[in-house]
Protein backbone atom coordinates (compact mmCIF):
# COMPACT_ATOMS: atom_id res chain seq x y z
CA UNK A 1 0.00 0.00 0.00
CA UNK A 2 3.04 2.63 0.72
CA UNK A 3 4.33 1.87 -2.66
CA UNK A 4 0.78 2.92 -4.58
CA UNK A 5 0.81 5.96 -2.59
CA UNK A 6 3.78 7.22 -2.72
CA UNK A 7 3.82 6.31 -6.77
CA UNK A 8 0.47 8.36 -6.93
CA UNK A 9 2.03 11.15 -4.47
CA UNK A 10 5.50 11.37 -7.04
CA UNK A 11 3.31 11.01 -10.18
CA UNK A 12 0.85 14.32 -8.93
CA UNK A 13 4.46 16.28 -7.52
CA UNK A 14 6.19 15.61 -10.93
CA UNK A 15 3.10 17.34 -12.31
CA UNK A 16 3.57 20.52 -10.06
CA UNK A 17 6.78 20.60 -11.01
CA UNK A 18 6.38 20.53 -14.75
CA UNK A 19 3.45 23.51 -13.78
CA UNK A 20 5.37 25.59 -11.72
CA UNK A 21 8.39 25.22 -13.97
CA UNK A 22 6.78 26.20 -17.57
CA UNK A 23 3.89 28.12 -16.42
CA UNK A 24 4.20 32.03 -17.03
CA UNK A 25 5.95 33.95 -14.28
CA UNK A 26 3.61 35.46 -12.45
CA UNK A 27 1.72 32.12 -12.24
CA UNK A 28 4.61 30.31 -10.66
CA UNK A 29 4.17 29.34 -6.97
CA UNK A 30 7.15 30.35 -4.61
CA UNK A 31 7.15 28.54 -1.39
CA UNK A 32 10.66 30.34 -0.24
CA UNK A 33 12.46 33.32 -0.95
CA UNK A 34 15.15 31.31 -2.46
CA UNK A 35 14.68 29.23 -5.34
CA UNK A 36 17.49 27.22 -5.50
CA UNK A 37 16.31 26.52 -2.43
CA UNK A 38 13.04 25.36 -3.89
CA UNK A 39 15.26 23.40 -6.95
CA UNK A 40 16.80 21.20 -4.42
CA UNK A 41 13.92 20.77 -2.59
CA UNK A 42 11.34 19.93 -4.75
CA UNK A 43 13.59 17.28 -6.92
CA UNK A 44 14.84 15.48 -3.96
CA UNK A 45 10.96 14.88 -3.00
CA UNK A 46 10.27 13.59 -6.14
CA UNK A 47 13.54 11.49 -6.35
CA UNK A 48 12.85 10.15 -2.38
CA UNK A 49 8.95 9.60 -3.92
CA UNK A 50 9.77 7.91 -7.02
CA UNK A 51 12.46 5.59 -5.32
CA UNK A 52 10.63 4.45 -2.62
CA UNK A 53 7.62 4.06 -5.02
CA UNK A 54 9.50 1.91 -7.17
CA UNK A 55 12.41 0.34 -5.44
CA UNK A 56 13.28 -2.63 -7.89
CA UNK A 57 13.38 0.06 -10.94
CA UNK A 58 16.78 2.54 -10.19
CA UNK A 59 17.79 3.32 -12.90
CA UNK A 60 14.11 4.12 -14.49
CA UNK A 61 13.63 6.08 -11.61
CA UNK A 62 17.20 7.94 -12.18
CA UNK A 63 15.82 8.54 -16.15
CA UNK A 64 12.60 9.73 -14.99
CA UNK A 65 14.21 12.39 -11.94
CA UNK A 66 17.35 13.36 -13.50
CA UNK A 67 15.68 13.40 -17.39
CA UNK A 68 12.73 15.65 -16.55
CA UNK A 69 15.24 17.86 -14.47
CA UNK A 70 17.23 18.66 -17.78
CA UNK A 71 14.15 18.81 -20.42
CA UNK A 72 12.59 21.21 -17.65
CA UNK A 73 15.48 23.58 -17.90
CA UNK A 74 15.34 23.12 -21.65
CA UNK A 75 11.69 23.89 -22.02
CA UNK A 76 12.07 27.04 -20.67
CA UNK A 77 14.12 28.24 -23.15
CA UNK A 78 11.04 28.06 -25.55
CA UNK A 79 8.62 29.87 -23.28
CA UNK A 80 8.67 33.43 -23.95
CA UNK A 81 9.20 34.89 -19.94
CA UNK A 82 11.12 32.14 -18.18
CA UNK A 83 15.11 31.16 -19.20
CA UNK A 84 16.31 28.34 -18.16
CA UNK A 85 20.15 28.18 -16.68
CA UNK A 86 22.51 25.38 -16.31
CA UNK A 87 23.03 26.43 -12.84
CA UNK A 88 19.38 25.67 -12.14
CA UNK A 89 19.39 22.73 -13.82
CA UNK A 90 22.23 21.45 -12.27
CA UNK A 91 20.83 22.41 -8.30
CA UNK A 92 17.76 20.56 -9.96
CA UNK A 93 19.76 17.73 -10.64
CA UNK A 94 21.84 17.59 -7.19
CA UNK A 95 18.23 17.42 -5.75
CA UNK A 96 16.76 14.33 -7.31
CA UNK A 97 20.30 12.51 -6.76
CA UNK A 98 19.96 13.28 -3.38
CA UNK A 99 16.35 12.02 -2.90
CA UNK A 100 16.87 9.22 -4.99
CA UNK A 101 20.41 8.09 -2.34
CA UNK A 102 18.01 8.96 0.63
CA UNK A 103 15.31 6.90 -0.75
CA UNK A 104 17.61 3.94 -1.42
CA UNK A 105 18.67 4.50 2.39
CA UNK A 106 15.19 4.55 3.24
CA UNK A 107 14.24 0.92 1.86
CA UNK A 108 17.82 -0.22 3.10
CA UNK A 109 17.10 0.58 6.67
CA UNK A 110 13.44 -0.68 6.30
CA UNK A 111 14.91 -3.99 5.20
CA UNK A 112 17.32 -4.72 7.83
CA UNK A 113 14.75 -3.61 10.12
CA UNK A 114 12.62 -6.07 9.30
CA UNK A 115 15.79 -8.79 10.22
CA UNK A 116 15.55 -7.55 14.02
Amino acid sequence: MLYKLTAVAGWAWLAFIIYATVSPLHDRPTLTSSADLEHIGAFSVLGGLFCVAYPRHTVLVCLIVLGSATLLEVLQLVTPDRHGRFVDGIQKIVGGAGGITAGRAFLSFERTSRWF
